[in-house]
């Protein structure tokens, strides 16, 4: 019955992998000889394709560098070196629940879950960083979460929201705000792709809440 409703997704091979990123860590004990030192480990879903060992990835938006007077992101290329689901070791994974890939990146990079909100995907194939973009719009009537009723505004030019697309997060400022389609600046770029799923959160309270969605429309 389940699966009339909601049928399984059907795995294609032949998709490029694209893994959200949701938690980076640098699993090396303090006081490891240099000698054994393993490079940082990214934790997340894989959505589309799969990942084996020994592949070269490129991670999207990657680290911020400094060129001239101009700040800039980066992608970082690297090598798998481990895949763990579990308690298990594995060759390759494909879509579905939670994987931990090894990589050779400095470790320092990915501890603290400095890498979360980037996207792993192909050399050359990653999706692109966005720092601005038009996103159309979808209200819902009420707020989510508030314990008294309160009924959503339109966005209004200005204001400052809350996107979360993927496992990203940033503060976007509204720049122009119509009925069903609103263009932000984005505070700390993301990486996606046109068509993105968009979660759009309102400061209430002093705490973010979600008013609606939208999917990215153009992207900068």
């Amino acid at each position: 019955a389940i699966e009339e409703r909601i049928p399984s997704p059907v795995f294609d091979p032949s998709h490029d992998p694209m893994m959200y990123v949701a938690r980076s860590f640098d699993v090396n004990k303090p006081g490891t000889n240099p000698a054994k030192l393993v490079g940082g480990v990214l934790g997340g879903s894989l959505v589309t394709g799969e990942l084996r060992v020994g592949q070269e990835i490129e991670i999207s938006p990657g680290i911020q560098v400094t060129k001239g007077n101009k700040q800039t992101w980066e992608n970082v290329i690297t090598e798998i070196t481990s895949l763990r689901a579990g308690t298990s070791s594995l060759d390759k994974i494909r879509p579905g629940g939670l994987a931990a890939v090894g990589t050779k990146l400095d470790p320092f990079l990915t501890k603290n879950d400095s890498f979360t909100g980037r996207i792993v995907g192909n050399v050359g194939k990653a999706p692109p960083v966005v720092s601005d973009a038009v996103v159309v719009t979808h209200l819902l009537k009420r707020v989510v979460g508030f314990a008294e009723e309160q009924i959503i505004t339109p966005i209004k030019s200005k204001e400052s929201l809350m996107l979360t697309v993927g496992t990203a997060n940033t503060v976007a400022v509204v720049s122009s705000g119509r009925d069903d389609e609103i263009e932000v600046s984005l505070r700390y770029p993301v990486a996606a792709n046109v068509g993105a799923r968009v979660a759009i959160g309102r400061r209430i309270s002093n705490r973010w809440r979600l008013i609606g969605y939208g999917e990215l429309k153009s992207i900068a």
